[in-house]
């Protein structure tokens, strides 16, 4: 290693265009060095904004590159465990793309490579790195809004219209639940370091074998649980958790800087509001530098692979009180 994360792109992605391409490049401790896509129109998009990308036709070949460290893996959802397998076995490190597995059972065979390797592999699940999601853990950590009592969450948009759009087929693990609920349950698991006992509601609205609405209530240990994830509704995106003593309410918990401005706030008694703005911050780049550190300091990562097998596990659970 050159002293830096030398990174690749295997499958050039819009979202790995738009968002995570400039966040490895601009990220320290890292560079963007290649991409592996069949579309030639795909590779002139990436290197007019990238001229320095050395283009690969195959994964396999991104893969073989002595000069590729760590790879970023944007695939449909049924395609991330092999590929991040893969990419352990060719010795590279691996953010994959969340959800990074359809059930949870399937991230053990990814931490145990990761553990015989001894590489690091992580689910590119940002927003535990952007420092509102920190600060707020900070508050609640500190008591600050008491006991809590309720988690209250949203997350919609939609994509009726985008026909094509991967989230709207079944076969490569489309639906609302995996895309974004991922982050409606995640973020609560994160703040509150709790586990869900029981979904005890999963009322899930589907189209052409993939769910676009769902709204589910679980029991955790100390609190109630209730969240809606659609795509199928007006964008909105918020997060309230509220004990009693306070509440803590955030305003752009997920998209942040591209839904709107990062905000906290603290509600107290007798109307007291205190809030905390992020405006510039890119929470992806911080996942990169987050990632960058680990692999070239050994620095605590935020977001383990045993804690994303944890929200995989919650989304497990919902599927199957859907059923029921």
């Amino acid at each position: 290693m050159a002293g830096h994360v030398r990174w690749g792109i295997i499958g050039a992605a819009k979202f790995a265009f738009e968002h995570m391409g400039p966040a490895l490049h601009a990220a320290s401790g890292g560079c963007l060095e290649a991409i592996a896509t069949q579309s030639p129109e795909k590779i002139a998009k990436f290197k007019e904004r990238f001229p320095h990308l050395r283009a690969h036709e195959s994964y396999d070949a991104l893969l073989a590159d002595p000069e590729i460290d760590a790879v970023y893996i944007p695939l449909p959802n049924v395609l991330h465990v092999e590929w991040a397998l893969k990419a352990l076995d060719a010795g590279k490190h691996v953010l994959v793309e969340k959800p990074l597995a359809m059930k949870a059972e399937e991230f053990d065979a990814i931490i145990a490579r990761r553990d015989a390797t001894g590489l690091h592999a992580a689910e590119a699940y940002m927003i535990v790195h952007h420092p509102q999601w920190q600060y707020a853990k900070a508050l609640y950590d500190a008591g600050e809004i008491g006991r809590l009592l309720s988690v209250r969450g949203v997350f919609s948009y939609d994509n009726s219209a985008d026909t094509a759009n991967i989230r709207l087929n079944p076969a490569l693990g489309g639906g609302g639940v995996p895309d974004i609920g991922v982050y409606s349950y995640g973020c609560t698991r994160f703040l509150t370091g709790e586990e869900p006992e029981e979904v005890t509601r999963a009322d899930l609205d589907w189209e052409n074998g993939v769910d676009v609405y769902a709204e589910v209530s679980a029991r955790f240990p100390s609190f109630r649980y209730h969240a809606i994830n659609s795509m199928r509704m007006f964008a909105h995106q918020e997060m309230q958790f509220h004990g009693e003593k306070g509440l803590i309410r955030m305003t752009a918990p997920f998209n942040a800087g591209v839904f709107g401005e990062a905000r906290v706030e603290l509600h107290r008694t007798k109307m007291r509001i205190e809030e905390k703005r992020f405006p510039a911050v890119n929470q992806y780049v911080m996942q990169v530098e987050a990632f960058n550190q680990t692999v070239l300091n050994g620095d605590r990562y935020a977001c383990p692979l045993e804690f994303s097998k944890g929200t995989q596990a919650m989304i497990d659970m919902v599927f199957a009180a859907a059923k029921t």
